[in-house]
């Protein structure tokens, strides 16, 4: 991809509300382009408006649904919405497995939202590494309310409460009891549950358990849902709750604050990425380096002697940093 004044253009292009422009940046920022650094660069100033909502919780909970009853109460406030549709990768191609949403099509012709699915491309944390990204060009491009929906939560993939302003966590009866939740982790990111599919037996129980548990958490009592996507029940009451808990957020300082976090994850999770990489690449070429593996690889050296020699070496952290100049 053209940098410099291709960047340029496209970025200008989207500000101004081109609908083409938007997906080509995005893929950029995907595809971890070099070009990201000056996108980043040339949207900062126009980011920090969107509301963003980051939807989770176990797969076949009705995530997918949710998201959909709710961008349709939205558009009919006459906000626009971007969706970011995490899905597993394909064991094949890296892409996106179950790629833009079917439930979601019924938007797709409307010009006040835009989808995109993102693969998690070997991602722990139930997101890509690169979706901060995504969700600043949605930012920058003038969306309202960005909505980020997770792949489905396991006890590690939590990254969805760095990346949004506010986390709605989605359970079944059938997803176990509220322990279950707990041992998840799901109390310690949730702002909202909402109890999906509660037409089926259990619902009740599962929303007393949480309530009592949510009773137990020092401040603002976490709301407890109880939704039927599929039939649009519940969902009017889940956007009421949304919104109270934005004007809470905003009056406190919690958005803020989140915010301020966030960009600090953002930073430090960047650095730690790049710096491993560049002393990867260094260490394929430093014939010091190899010589040390080797020795460790053999058993003659511990990992922790190793690892002491190299920081304690001065000369070769040196030689390393200045590498590339």
């Amino acid at each position: 991809m053209r940098t410099g004044q291709g960047v340029t253009e496209l970025v200008e292009r989207m500000l101004a509300g081109d609908t083409l422009a938007l997906p080509r940046l995005i893929s950029l920022v995907e595809g971890e382009s070099e070009a990201v650094a000056d996108i980043m660069r040339r949207i900062g100033p126009h980011t920090g408006r969107a509301y963003c909502i980051g939807v989770t919780g176990p797969p076949g909970t009705g995530k997918s649904t949710v998201v959909d009853k709710l961008t349709a109460i939205m558009r009919e406030k006459e906000l626009s919405v971007g969706i970011v549709a995490v899905d597993p990768s394909s064991p094949f191609s890296g892409g996106a497995l179950l790629g833009d949403r079917i439930r979601m099509q019924q938007h797709y012709l409307d010009p006040g939202v835009f989808i995109r699915s993102m693969a998690t491309r070997g991602s722990h944390g139930g997101l890509p590494v690169t979706v901060q990204g995504v969700i600043k060009l949605l930012d920058a491009s003038g969306r309202d309310v960005i909505v980020v929906e997770t792949v489905g939560v396991g006890q590690t993939e939590l990254d969805v409460v760095n990346a949004a302003d506010i986390v709605i966590v989605v359970l079944t009866p059938e997803s176990g009891d509220a322990v279950q939740a707990m041992k998840a982790g799901l109390f310690e990111i949730a702002d909202i549950f909402a109890v999906n599919k509660a037409d089926r037996e259990g619902a009740p129980r599962m929303k007393a358990e949480l309530e009592v548990f949510v009773a137990m958490k020092p401040g603002e009592p976490i709301p407890v849902v109880l939704t039927q996507a599929h039939r649009g029940i519940g969902i009017d009451e889940l956007y009421e709750e949304l919104e109270r808990r934005r004007r809470i957020q905003e009056e406190n300082g919690e958005l803020e604050r989140r915010r301020r976090q966030r960009r600090r994850e953002e930073f430090l999770e960047m650095l730690q990425r790049k710096v491993r990489g560049r002393f990867l690449d260094f260490a394929e070429k430093d014939g010091q380096l190899k010589d040390l593996a080797e020795r460790v690889v053999a058993g003659e050296l511990d990992p922790h002697s190793a690892c002491a020699q190299v920081l304690d070496d001065r000369q070769w952290l040196g030689k390393w940093l200045s590498q590339g100049q």
